[in-house]
């Protein structure tokens, strides 16, 4: 019975991971969970033992789709990867100003970055227009297309795994050709299968090289004025490695042998200090590990060590290879002395400030390094009036976008509203697009107009900052997809800014003791929490 019980509940955790696609039009059909014996039928499943199958389950699906399906649109984000089965898929790109390069999001203040010129936006996935009874469901991949302008994908082939585990920004659309039937593994199960099948990983790693790495490597701040040969060549030379949550990258005292490059997540650099380590500072995307011990004479080893900080994802580049890419890039080498500097100086302040160390470890763990856009109050200003509540109430209509509560640092409060992420993870598996970033760096927001409540984003946002709001309405009854018809209507509800008011943020204008601060940076938090 208790067995009956559990299988029952795991079902049904199944149904509501994928619920929100199992209305879709152009979907045949969509599996129940599988079992380990179902799931070890797909090659790239055979070789994994039942008990990991088993803990994956929940985030795999076999689904068919009719032909002329649109699964991927460009503009959105992805924590999907696809197996095709059987039929075929075309990515190619449709939306004028689409494609190109896809250009991350970097953290301007710790990264020589390409500007908003050379970068492409970050499109927005679902554009903010009228309500519509018809949801149009989105997703992405990462890919390099060749000169024809299109790549069709078979059976055997494997793609959006790259988007799903880098976070990259995606640039094409994806199309079935016939009727199609793929195998469709969300993030935990990808990260599981890549990890635990050597060769499926090299698979992989080889697509990467094949279809996305010379895209990244134009883009990386590091390496954009790089000709276009040297890239090409560069790219057969550089090692993909990936961390899990506290591996070790590199650990101080080992021989200092490559120069690293984050293309995304985080990494903590700590650093012997008497008997223990003291974190003395991170690394964001685009930034390098390694400058110090490549340009600096008489350094033979790593004078820190790296960890991964939750998931991370980096380029390692050979010192044979640095040396050449600056032998014929002396730009190159002046973003790494300019990168170099800034490091020895972080990390000596924070050898001589314990406590400037535990502030970054306390950034890290609490993800203050994602934020754009953190909402902080003064504790020994704050009256606790809640004039900051209601003037976000009055702006949108009675309905506050933040939660005067959260995490303390030291005498700020880091109130419970959207950071807007450098890369914000709860784009990823929005079925329609409804939650979408504005335009690069700029405010991600919530096209109620599209939003069905499915409550993925809400779910993915690892700080708690959005929530399900009732509209006290109910979907039409001419609702596509039609299992949403006459059900009550839930809408995600998350902090925008005020962005399109004409005025700024309510609860920072609203404060009659001005101790409601927006800050864009963990520099910028810190020297708000010295004042």
């Amino acid at each position: 019975m208790a067995a009956d019980a559990t299988a029952a509940r795991k079902s049904q955790l199944h149904r509501d991971r994928w619920s929100a696609m199992a209305e879709d039009g152009q979907l045949i059909s969509l599996s129940e969970r599988l079992s380990p014996e179902q799931l070890k039928q797909y090659a790239i499943f055979a070789e994994l033992k039942d008990n990991l199958l088993e803990q994956m389950a929940t985030d795999v699906a076999v689904a068919t789709w009719s032909a002329g399906s649109v699964l991927f649109e460009e503009g959105a984000y992805i924590d999907v990867a696809f197996f095709v089965v059987e039929g075929e898929v075309e990515v190619s790109l449709e939306r004028v100003g689409a494609g190109g390069d896809a250009a991350p999001i970097f953290d301007r203040a710790r990264t020589e970055d390409a500007g908003e010129d050379d970068a492409a936006p970050a499109a927005a996935a679902a554009p903010d227009g009228p309500a519509t009874h018809e949801i149009t469901r989105l997703s992405t991949m990462d890919v390099d297309l060749p000169a024809s302008g299109a790549l069709r994908l078979g059976a055997g082939e494997f793609f959006g795994e790259i988007g799903a585990m880098s976070g990259w920004p995606q640039s094409v659309t994806a199309r079935t050709l016939r009727e199609t039937t793929v195998v469709q593994i969300r993030l935990p199960a990808l990260r599981n299968l890549r990890r635990r099948n050597a060769k499926l990983k090299k698979q992989l790693d080889a697509v990467y090289r094949e279809r996305s790495l010379l895209a990244q490597l134009r883009t990386t701040p590091l390496l954009r004025d790089c000709d276009e040969a040297f890239l090409t060549d560069l790219k057969e030379h550089v090692e993909l490695v990936s961390g899990s949550p506290d591996d070790v990258i590199v650990q101080q005292g080992d021989p200092a042998d490559a120069l690293y490059v984050v293309r995304s997540g985080f990494v903590r650099l700590d650093q012997g200090f008497g008997e223990g380590e003291v974190a003395v500072s991170y690394l964001s995307k685009g930034m390098t590990l390694g400058e110090i011990e490549q340009l600096l004479d008489g350094l033979a080893t790593f004078e820190v060590s790296a960890r991964s900080v939750e998931y991370s994802e980096l380029l390692k580049i050979p010192a044979a290879s640095l040396r050449e890419i600056l032998s014929r890039h002396p730009e190159v080498e002046e973003r790494l002395w300019r990168s170099a500097t800034e490091r020895i100086k972080e990390v000596g302040a924070s050898r001589r400030d314990v406590a400037r160390s535990e502030f970054t470890k306390i950034a890290l763990d609490r993800g203050l390094v994602e934020g754009n856009s953190i909402l902080v109050i003064d504790l020994n200003v704050c009256t606790r009036c809640d004039d900051c509540v209601r003037g976000c109430a009055a702006t949108h209509d009675g309905r506050p976008r933040f939660v005067r509560e959260g995490h303390k640092v030291g005498n700020l409060l880091v109130a419970r509203s959207c950071y807007h992420c450098q890369d914000p993870v709860c784009l990823v598996g929005c079925p329609t697009g409804a939650i979408h970033r504005k335009g690069l760096r700029d405010v991600v927001a919530v096209n109620e107009n599209v939003c069905i409540g499915c409550g993925t984003c809400s779910e993915n946002c690892p700080y708690d900052n959005i929530v399900m709001h009732d509209t006290e309405t109910k979907w039409p009854g001419d609702m596509v997809p039609e299992g949403l018809r006459g059900e009550p209507r839930i809408v995600a509800s998350k902090c925008d800014q005020c962005r399109d008011t004409g005025h700024g943020p309510a609860c920072v204008a609203n404060c009659p003791q001005g101790c409601a601060h927006r800050v864009g940076s963990v520099e910028a938090f810190r020297e708000l929490l010295d004042s």
